[in-house]
């Protein structure tokens, strides 16, 4: 199946500060999310039953790449600090349904 790969607007505000070898690292994984969205960990959600997360590191800190598979698309819904939990996550997909 081929896959189209949408991106959020908050997905675009959190990776244009980055610098570019962090930035071809993202590019590097959302390659490998088009040719098989389901090789990563899934995790639980309410609002949508495919929602996965890819580990990062950012400038030395733990984050998650945050991705919903809703066929034939794939949205990229934003980058989470891993120290904070996965709190905000709820607030990133409700913006989704929206």
């Amino acid at each position: 199946m081929s896959y189209t790969i949408k991106a959020t607007e908050i997905f675009k505000d959190q990776i244009k500060d980055l610098d570019r070898k962090t930035k071809e690292i993202i590019k590097d994984k959302i390659r490998l999310i088009k040719e098989n969205p389901y090789r990563y960990k899934k995790i639980h959600s309410h609002l949508f039953s495919k929602v996965f997360r890819i580990r990062l590191n950012i400038r030395k800190k733990e984050a998650r790449l945050i991705y919903v598979v809703i066929e034939p698309n794939i949205i990229l819904v934003c980058l989470l600090e891993r120290k904070k939990g996965y709190k905000d996550l709820n607030k990133y997909l409700h913006k989704i349904q929206g």
